[in-house]
């Protein structure tokens, strides 16, 4: 029997906050398939689709991998501080960047569609 999308979603959403570093839709797909089996790619790729489209959670474009949100982007820009070292990623609310980055590109002709800022470096801990 297939399980309703939202109830998809809200498994996957729980996988994703269950660790403690992003994960790409293969790991999701490993976790999900032990309870059951059937589960596909696509399922998950779509789950994670609609779970970053309402802004539940963010793909992490240069790791190719997903992160549960955990602050509220309604016209915000969630920026990522990723950890190169032990995966860490702390996220920050950069809502006053918004206004800049749209004056930046919108002279080209460009329209933002969503705005995500990733920073790659060492957390505090692998700092020291």
């Amino acid at each position: 029997m297939r399980k309703q999308a939202a109830i998809r979603q809200a498994d996957i959403l729980g996988v994703l906050k269950s660790s403690d570093a992003p994960m790409t839709a293969y790991q999701i797909l490993g976790q999900l398939q032990d309870g059951e089996p059937d589960i596909a790619p696509p399922t998950v790729y779509r789950a994670l689709a609609a779970l970053t489209d309402q802004g539940r959670a963010h793909k992490l474009e240069s790791l190719k991998a997903f992160v549960p949100c955990r602050c509220d982007h309604s016209k915000s820009l969630p920026v990522l501080a990723i950890c190169e070292d032990c995966g860490l990623v702390d996220e920050h609310d950069g809502g006053s960047l918004v206004s800049r980055l749209d004056a930046m590109v919108t002279p080209s002709g460009f329209s933002a569609a969503r705005h995500v800022v990733e920073i790659h470096g060492q957390c505090g801990n692998c700092a020291r």
